[in-house]
């Protein structure tokens, strides 16, 4: 059964205060890829939860 997904939000917060993290980029605590689509994947199961329920 195919999922049709009408509306998706999605809010990003960048930062370019470099100095302040003072190591190497992979100690700035940058989310790995699988991580980022987990994240999404949840949001998305969410919303639908909520449609659902309406």
């Amino acid at each position: 059964m195919p999922i049709i997904i009408n509306e998706i939000e999605i809010s990003v917060s960048v930062s370019d205060d470099a100095s302040s993290s003072g190591g190497s980029p992979q100690s700035n605590n940058i989310p790995s890829k699988e991580e980022i689509i987990k994240e999404c994947v949840e949001q998305v199961m969410e919303i639908l939860k909520q449609k659902n329920e309406r």
